[in-house]
């Protein structure tokens, strides 16, 4: 069954707590923690602290971070110790150390992902299938919440699906933005494995409701 995972982004922060728990309660099964430096994208969201404090109130979530930041690297340790389970960084912001990344990652004591955007072929993610745990494919451009799924993204996953079923490996593939009930199950018949959820969910009149549906496909 695929995995969803709500994205903090659009989540009360006056009210973090409460508004993960009643989403957890609905049956997410994951959070994601977008974490945005002005820089590789054009605004700026929070850091490690805002992490620590949530997974010291809930400590037995897995914490899915997802760094668009310019230097993954020098930050890595400081969201492993804040409490992230796996952490991605974009192809792009390290074209030519993404190894280096992927070894600080690990070293710091979490699985790893790389992202790309929805302008990067997908071809650039393929030597990476069997070495990182996870592929992260953008459906919309990194930076903002709230942004409509752009439509070929569903092509894109297949292709790095069947790349990965070609290599015989078990890297994840997981998606972000614009998902919903009408977009999710789109990426899920395409392959993908994780669905990364804001505004659908968080502010959704019946989030459970949102969940079976992309549960049930």
């Amino acid at each position: 069954m695929t995995k969803i995972a709500a994205s903090i982004l659009s989540a009360d922060f006056a009210n973090l707590k409460h508004d993960c728990t009643r989403l957890l309660e609905a049956g997410v099964d994951l959070m994601h923690f977008d974490v945005m430096d002005g820089h590789f994208v054009p605004n700026i969201s929070y850091g490690a602290p805002v992490l620590k404090c949530l997974h010291a109130a809930m400590p037995d979530v897995y914490y899915d971070v997802h760094l668009m930041i310019s230097d993954p690297a020098r930050y890595a340790a400081d969201f492993a110790r804040a409490g992230a389970s796996l952490i991605t960084f974009h192809l792009e912001a390290v074209p030519d150390t993404a190894e280096e990344v992927i070894a600080a990652i690990r070293a710091a004591g979490c699985q790893v992902g790389i992202s790309i955007r929805p302008g990067t072929p997908v071809e650039a993610v393929f030597p990476y299938l069997g070495v990182v745990d996870l592929i992260l494919v953008m459906s919309v451009e990194p930076g903002f919440g709230g942004q409509k799924f752009i439509p070929t993204t569903p092509t894109r996953i297949a292709a790095i699906c069947a790349e990965r079923t070609r290599r015989g490996c078990d890297t994840l593939i997981e998606v972000d933005g614009g998902i919903n009930t009408e977009t999710g199950p789109l990426c899920i018949a395409a392959g993908v494995d994780w669905l990364v959820a804001g505004s659908s969910l968080f502010h959704a009149m019946d989030p459970a409701a949102v969940v079976n549906v992309l549960h049930s496909k």
